[in-house]
């Protein structure tokens, strides 16, 4: 039995970036950084590509992206909400933000809801201390927040796009 590997086509932007990189030390980094930025994620496809362009064991590339938390796996929703588990927003309750919501869209960390539109995810500081407990949902920071807006909160996004929370 012949198993036949699926090829894919990589953007001409990645394979420019690619060439630059491809002979300078620390090039897997950065390479999986301009994949991120394209995809929003490193798909498994082109991290098998990756691997074999550079002709490096496909594991080394899943050490990195497992390693450094800014890789993703997995693609993020169109609106990718970051909640801050920083010293500050942890200590003023951003776990219960958190909880609510996983609450509220049905996923977990580092899931995204069945539709697209929202993903969860924890970062270590998004530096909005002052205003503690804070959260991002794409570049929008929403600070000194209660689990009481959360509804509210999300409502904006999906009215963006014409549907209503199923939990909210």
């Amino acid at each position: 039995m012949v198993i036949q590997k699926e090829e894919i086509k990589l953007p001409q932007e990645l394979i420019d970036y690619i060439n630059i990189w491809k002979n300078k030390p620390g090039n897997e980094i950065m390479i999986l950084h301009k994949v991120q930025e394209i995809y929003g994620y490193v798909p498994r496809k082109v991290a098998m590509e990756i691997s074999r362009i550079l002709n490096i064991p496909l594991a080394k590339i899943y050490g990195i992206i497992t390693f450094y938390h800014i890789f993703k796996l997995n693609k993020p929703g169109k609106y990718r909400i970051s909640v801050c588990m920083g010293t500050a927003c942890y200590l003023k309750g951003n776990e219960d933000i958190l909880s609510e919501l996983e609450n509220i869209l049905g996923i977990g960390v580092n899931s995204t809801t069945e539709d697209g539109i929202f993903s969860i995810e924890i970062v270590r500081c998004i530096g909005c201390c002052g205003i503690a407990p804070a959260m991002m949902i794409n570049d929008k920071v929403y600070g000194n927040l209660k689990k009481e807006q959360l509804t509210e909160i999300l409502g904006e996004y999906t009215k963006l796009e014409g549907k209503e929370l199923k939990n909210g």
